[in-house]
């Protein structure tokens, strides 16, 4: 995903910054599913900081938005 890392590499280290769906030009059924994996075991150069954002779609509670901090 090279828009991701290219919006991890224009945070500073330790800075807190949101990720979502439209930002990485994923429908939200796929960042859901990625932000998951995000969530327990970080990502490429951040690890979740806080519980995700979720939104229910069709009686299911989707993660929408991802807090993350910068390592």
């Amino acid at each position: 995903m090279a828009l991701l890392e290219d919006i991890v590499s224009k945070q500073k280290m330790g800075a807190k910054f949101v990720l979502s769906a439209p930002m990485l030009g994923l429908d939200l059924a796929a960042f859901d599913m990625q932000a998951a994996i995000w969530a327990t075991h970080g990502g490429p150069g951040f690890e979740a900081a806080g519980v995700p954002f979720r939104k229910v779609i069709d009686g299911k509670f989707l993660i929408q938005r991802l807090t993350v901090v910068r390592v």
